[in-house]
């Protein structure tokens, strides 16, 4: 059973602000929820964090597909949500044996790149890309997967989502549905893995209130949010939390 240091004050803020994290990036802020791990892991092991928080996510997950019930793209979700749970499937099958160092280090080098790349193309007009099947399954693959070892699924899914352009409501609900879904899946291999505890789950539990508001709390901001602006956000959060997990992969 995970020992949580419940009773130190600074764990609870720090608990706090990451189901806040969890529930802005539900509410439609992108990449928000990353944080979530890394700043739970200041006091308890990654895959502790991970296992603390996927209750938190799960329930979130909820009012958030409520929210963006009518906002999503259809076309991207048959083909990510397989290639998602797919992913899914190879972390469980793979979790003893990968390094979760060697797979942060990897999403942080992806996501580096995917922002230079876009930096550079902004320089000329580019016509937003169509969906396509190819580049689906292996980005919806690679999200499934990051997102089973340490929530991370976001870079590879902004990779794939963010050149097609699309509405700001419809990405946010496109991402809130899949990443609902591979929540969901996640359970039974975390479980399996012995990832969950009473403590874990009680306080995770216990936390779903702070997620609850920050996913109200997003769902109002993003309808405020400019177009351009909105992108130039969710192309900034990649940017510096990539440089995070590059870091973390580094000296980790």
């Amino acid at each position: 059973m995970f020992d949580l240091p419940s009773s130190d004050p600074s764990f609870i803020v720090v608990a706090l602000i990451a189901a806040l994290t969890i529930g802005l990036s539900k509410g439609g802020l992108p990449v928000v929820a990353m944080l979530s791990v890394p700043l739970l892991s200041q006091f308890i092991s990654p895959v502790t964090a991970a296992a603390l928080t996927l209750p938190i996510y799960v329930v979130s997950d909820i009012y958030g597909i409520y929210l963006y019930r009518h906002h999503f793209s259809r076309r991207n979700l048959l083909v990510l949500v397989p290639a998602g749970i797919g992913g899914v499937c190879v972390g469980w099958a793979a979790f003893t044996v990968v390094s979760d160092r060697l797979v942060v280090l990897i999403i942080g080098i992806l996501g580096l790149m995917f922002c230079v790349t876009s930096f550079v193309r902004r320089r000329r007009e580019i016509r937003p890309r169509e969906a396509d099947l190819p580049r689906g399954i292996l980005f919806g693959m690679m999200s499934g997967f990051t997102s089973f070892i340490a929530h991370a699924g976001a870079p590879p899914y902004q990779m794939y989502v963010v050149p097609q352009r699309l509405d700001k409501l419809v990405y946010a609900g496109t991402s809130t549905i899949l990443f609902a879904i591979l929540n969901a899946a996640k359970l039974i291999p975390y479980w399996s893995l012995g990832q969950f505890s009473e403590g874990n789950v009680v306080l995770g539990i216990l936390l779903v209130p702070a997620a609850l508001f920050g996913a109200y709390a997003g769902s109002r901001i993003i309808r405020v949010i400019p177009q351009a602006l909105f992108y130039d956000l969710v192309q900034a959060a990649l940017f510096l939390l990539s440089l995070k997990l590059v870091w973390d992969g580094i000296t980790g």
